[in-house]
């Protein structure tokens, strides 16, 4: 059985970024602080607390006094940044670029539009590390939508200018965005004076090229292995990429979710995982299946 990794997998340039500047404080320091999981797999998480990093929330930063906090890809909100120094905080900001851009750019647009009566909406996951740092660009007066039931927090008699979590996939962005413009037909039709939809497509290239190439990945391979951390919101977009054109693709954490079950026929395994998947982690998982000796669910 031939066991493939996908070389396209693995960490996006923000969140190696992330992790290198923690390994590299963590060689200078006994601990470190980061403001939650530094990516969104356990495995690593694990891996970096074995190293020091600890993990805090948002409650346990108040708290916190004189010393050094991580700031992970995602980006933080504007009262991080404030309590940080209210408690004398050393922020270690190894937030990702892409991420900081959109941080701005959403600011910008909910400063312009406020005098037009104007709404932001974010396209991503309620409660995502991400969505939390631009809504609160907004003073959390952002709309956050994920499913189309959603829209029905909009008022679409007024000016909406809709951009998307950065992680999130591009079809889904756009379908959302010709679901809002329909709604905006609507309400033209009834004769309300009413702006056109102002949508951003902010979606990370380096994520969303992604996609097309998984797709091509899945189609080569009898089965395959997706491998991410379940709160990976990423993660969810890429897996269901493999399972739309291969139907014999597989979620699993680590290599204990293995299930010999899945190779039986199979003369071709590819192995992928998400932007917060450490390579590490794929080639752990091809090794138990090249042995013949993964763990049955």
């Amino acid at each position: 059985m031939n066991v493939t990794i996908d070389q396209n997998s693995g960490y996006c340039f923000g969140v190696e970024f992330a992790i290198q500047m923690a390994e590299d404080e963590l060689e200078e320091v006994a601990e470190l602080y980061c403001l939650g999981d530094i990516v969104h797999n356990r495995m690593e998480v694990e891996r970096l607390y074995n190293k020091g990093l600890r993990i805090i929330d948002r409650a346990q930063l108040q708290e916190l006094h004189d010393c050094k906090v991580l700031i992970r890809a995602h980006g933080e909100p504007p009262e991080t940044y404030q309590t940080a120094l209210e408690n004398n905080l050393e922020l270690i900001d190894a937030s990702c670029p892409v991420v900081l851009k959109l941080q701005n750019r959403v600011k910008h647009a909910y400063d312009s539009t406020k005098a037009i009566n104007g709404q932001v909406v974010l396209y991503g996951q309620q409660g995502h590390a991400e969505v939390i740092g631009l809504a609160g660009q907004t003073g959390n007066e952002a709309i956050v939508i994920t499913t189309e039931e959603d829209l029905d927090q909009l008022d679409f008699t007024r000016p909406i200018t809709l951009f998307s979590q950065t992680t999130k996939s591009t079809k889904g962005f756009y379908k959302m965005k010709e679901l809002i413009e329909q709604r905006v037909a609507v309400a033209k039709a009834s004769g309300v004076e009413v702006i056109d939809l102002d949508a951003n497509d902010s979606i990370c290239r380096q994520v969303s090229n992604r996609e097309p190439q998984l797709e091509k990945f899945a189609q080569l391979h009898d089965v395959v292995v997706f491998v991410s951390g379940k709160k990976s919101s990423n993660g969810k977009a890429l897996y269901a990429v493999c399972q739309r054109v291969n139907p014999q693709s597989y979620f699993i954490e680590n290599e204990t979710e293995l299930d010999r079950s899945w190779f039986a026929n199979a003369t071709s395994v590819g192995i992928c995982g998400a932007t917060s998947t450490p390579m590490w982690l794929m080639q752990q998982v091809a090794d138990a299946i090249q042995a013949q000796q993964p763990v049955a669910v």
